[in-house]
């Protein structure tokens, strides 16, 4: 079935609510472990049947902002997720508490009585009114985002369609897209800086009410870290700012001097050649069906994925007006399928769209095509980012089927990106910590904060007194600031696992596979920490695994040097 064919009705939650309580007390009263699986189990389906349906209000919503129905269907499932979270809270703690847990545990495995642990801490009944109100503030933001467009090149576009002047060859286009794009942001300043205020606030506030300082141990929660804490993600950051900021010190020096200016602007930090960054050759089905070719001739396995995608037509990657920013890969697990959405706006970036988010995609169809038990198909997010990212190096050889004669260039200017990625994404995270831990901050003050660590992390990029950019408020570019909060480092980690696995495949490709596929295929059945060890990986916030990495990573490029 297609996606546009999947039916769409609204939920009964009201009657789900009840179903929910009726099945955690049967739980409760159950004579057996036995009988307790079975009841835990077809909560668990109908759940994915629920997950399904918010997948696609919220996957058409995003197509088109517009659509008044979906739109309505969003905020519906942003108001009935806490609700219905309460419900699932109700059935995990009867299970927790079980007197048959020993067997329950043999059964399932003792980490999803972790993970449901986990769970249980984050929530209470009482936080339900907050986080329907986040729910409604990231709308907000979403909505502002995808409704901005600007005027330029003689055309009204939206901003992502920017990306192909942000890395003109002609620095003044490249500085005049980052100026009309900061100018967007910034006539919408004040309600940009009250969204995020109300945000960092209501979730400190779900933290009080926890029992926590403020909302970082409750978003750790929520983002089921269930192997490390602020202390090793502080001591990573720092092995970062210490081990790896000054080689990629080196390594902007050298793009300085290849693309010829005497000092690197915020508009020339993408831009990696003289002559121009390599692009993708085609039209945008023409690449997409250099894609489905890559999967195809990869592995057995990314072949019956990839066919399975686009008999489904699960994209949509295409950049028009009214359709939200950014990238994703959400699932519809009732029919055990993935969906990737992006923009694509004519830049490389198209390409690793189809390596990082159909990394993402491989992994989800795989888990959902094995038996492992669905609240055990996913791993947590850092996990997931292997996939992904690891992913856009594994499919090396194939580069060639998009970029022809720029191949080389591509393949440098990408492994420059992921690695100057590493503390950009440190930035982001040590900056969403800050907010967090100092909620009273004001606008200027919170951009005070940005500039400072900018200075921490990419000391080499100046803001040349663009709009936007030259106030240090570029922070509010990242979705991730206000949709995800302390979801970033994630990538970080990840990256660090690409490296390993990418440094492995020069020298072993077949070994580089089966580590990688070991890996996805073990979905969330163990911790992070624990998947990288079982895949002999370093684990990256692991003393010198960093500076071990970024050596190696230097060297790399400094023999494949265009």
């Amino acid at each position: 079935m297609k996606f546009s064919e999947y039916p769409y009705s609204r939920p009964d939650i009201a009657a789900l609510k009840q179903e929910l309580s009726e099945k955690a007390k049967a739980i409760s009263n159950a004579a057996s472990a036995q009988e307790q699986i079975a009841l835990y189990d077809a909560v668990s389906v109908k759940m994915q049947e629920i997950l399904t349906l918010s997948s696609i209000a919220y996957v058409r919503n995003t197509i088109n902002t517009a659509d008044a129905f979906y739109d309505a269907e969003r905020e519906f499932f942003d108001e009935a997720g806490p609700e219905l979270e309460e419900g699932e809270q109700a059935v995990n703690i009867a299970l927790l508490d079980s007197p048959f847990r020993a067997e329950l545990e043999a059964h399932y495995g003792s980490l999803l009585f972790k993970n449901l642990e986990i769970a249980r801490r984050s929530f209470k009944p009482e936080l339900i009114p907050l986080m329907q109100e986040a729910g409604k503030l990231e709308a907000q933001y979403q909505k502002l985002y995808a409704g901005l467009t600007v005027e330029f090149d003689g055309q009204t576009m939206p901003l992502p369609m920017l990306g192909k002047y942000k890395e003109s060859p002609d620095r003044a286009v490249r500085r005049a897209a980052f100026e009309v794009e900061g100018k967007a942001f910034d006539a919408h300043r004040e309600e940009l800086d009250e969204i995020f205020d109300k945000l960092v606030k209501n979730r400190n506030a779900q933290g009080r009410m926890l029992g926590y300082d403020n909302y970082i141990q409750l978003g750790y929660d929520r983002l089921g870290r269930n192997c490390y804490g602020a202390k090793e993600l502080a001591e990573f950051r720092e092995q970062i700012a210490r081990d790896l900021v000054p080689i990629i010190a080196e390594v902007k020096e050298a793009q300085r001097k290849r693309i010829g200016v005497d000092r690197l602007c915020i508009y020339d930090d993408k831009f990696r050649f003289a002559d121009g960054n390599a692009k993708p050759e085609g039209t945008p089905e023409e690449i997409l069906a250099a894609g489905k070719a890559m999967y195809q001739e990869l592995s057995p396995e990314t072949k019956e994925f990839i066919e399975a995608m686009f008999d489904g037509e699960m994209f949509d990657v295409l950049s028009r007006e009214g359709k939200a920013p950014g990238g994703y890969c959400t699932t519809f697990p009732t029919y055990r399928m993935p969906f990737i959405f992006s923009n694509f706006n004519g830049t490389s970036d198209d390409v690793d769209v189809l390596t990082h988010e159909a990394g993402h995609a491989f992994a989800f169809y795989r888990a959902m095509h094995s038996d492992i038990h669905p609240d055990l198909q996913q791993p947590t997010i850092e996990a997931c980012e292997c996939h992904s990212m690891s992913m856009e190096f594994l499919t090396q050889d194939y580069h060639k089927n998009f970029f022809g004669a720029n191949t080389a260039k591509y393949e440098l200017a990408h492994c420059e990106d992921s690695l100057d990625f590493i503390p950009y994404g440190c930035m982001i995270d040590e900056f969403q910590h800050r907010m967090y831990e100092n909620e009273n901050l004001t606008p200027d003050e919170r951009n005070a904060v940005w500039q400072e660590l900018e200075h921490k992390y990419r000391p080499w990029l100046d803001m040349d007194n663009l709009p936007f950019y030259g106030r240090y408020s570029h922070w509010q570019w990242k979705l991730h600031v206000y949709l995800h909060p302390l979801y970033y480092i994630d990538y970080c980690m990840a990256q660090t696992v690409a490296f390993q696995l990418w440094t492995l495949s020069m020298k072993d490709k077949d070994e580089a596979w089966k580590r990688y596929l070991a890996f996805v295929d073990k979905a969330g059945t163990m911790t992070f920490a624990d998947l990288c060890r079982s895949a002999g990986l370093r684990v990256p916030y692991e003393q010198g695994t960093i500076k071990d990495i970024g050596a190696g990573i230097r060297d790399w490029l400094a023999e494949n040097a265009v």
